[in-house]
C-alpha cells in the first residue's frame, strides 16, 4: 500500500499536502502524531472510503480488510456476539468474546455494555473477520491500562504477518505493536 504525492482537502482546508509513503507489507505500520494531521484521512485513502484530491493512493485493492473504526460502530439491534456474526459469517463469535474477555456478555446488547466493552466487541469483530489487510483507528481507546496491555498483546498475535496500518497517539501502543513508524508532526 503506498500514498504518491496525496493531497487532500475538507471544506477548502487541506489536511493533507503532497504526502507520500509506503507501508510494507506483512508488517504493523503505525501512524503517530498530534491530532489533525490526517492520519485518520490517510487510513481512509488507503480503505477507499475517501478519494484523494491529488496524487495517487494505493490502497488495500481487493484484498479483504478489517477495519476498526475511531467509532465503535456496533449494530444496537444485536447482541455482542450477533455483532460479530453479523461481520464474520462462520467465525466463532463466542470464541473471539472469550478472546476478548467478554464470552459472560455474549447476550448483551451495545446498551448494555460500558465503552470499554463496546471497544472489545468492535476489536473481536475485526479480528473474526480476519482481513488480510487491518487498518484501526486508535482501536484500544477507552480501555484501562490493564486491559489495554491484554488487547494490545492479543492483537499482535492476531496481526502476525499480516499487513497493518495503526493509528494512534498513544507512544506504548505504537511501540508494543509497529515494525514501522510514520510520524506526521
Amino acid at each position: 500500500m503506498e500514498l504518491k504525492h496525496v493531497y487532500k482537502a475538507f471544506d477548502g482546508r487541506a489536511v493533507l499536502r503532497d504526502v507520500s509513503m509506503t507501508f510494507p507489507e506483512g508488517k504493523v505500520s503505525c501512524l503517530f502524531g498530534p491530532s489533525g494531521r490526517g492520519k485518520t484521512t490517510i487510513l481512509r485513502l488507503l480503505a477507499g472510503l475517501e478519494q484523494a484530491d491529488g496524487g495517487t493512493v494505493d490502497g488495500v485493492g481487493d484484498r479483504r480488510v478489517s477495519v476498526i473504526f475511531q467509532e465503535d460502530r456496533l449494530l444496537p439491534f444485536c447482541t455482542a456476539q450477533m455483532n460479530i456474526a453479523v461481520a464474520a459469517p462462520g467465525s466463532d463469535a463466542r470464541l473471539w468474546l472469550e478472546k476478548v474477555e467478554l464470552a459472560d456478555d455474549a447476550g448483551k446488547f451495545p446498551a448494555q455494555l460500558s465503552g470499554g466493552m463496546c471497544r472489545r466487541v468492535a476489536l473481536a469483530r475485526a479480528l473474526a473477520y480476519d482481513g488480510a489487510v487491518f487498518l484501526m483507528d486508535e482501536p484500544f481507546q477507552g480501555l484501562d491500562r490493564e486491559m489495554k496491555l491484554r488487547m494490545m498483546a492479543l492483537v499482535r498475535t492476531a496481526l502476525a504477518g499480516k499487513t497493518a496500518v495503526l493509528v494512534t497517539h498513544d507512544p506504548e501502543e505504537r511501540d508494543f505493536l509497529a515494525d514501522t513508524v510514520l510520524s506526521l508532526e
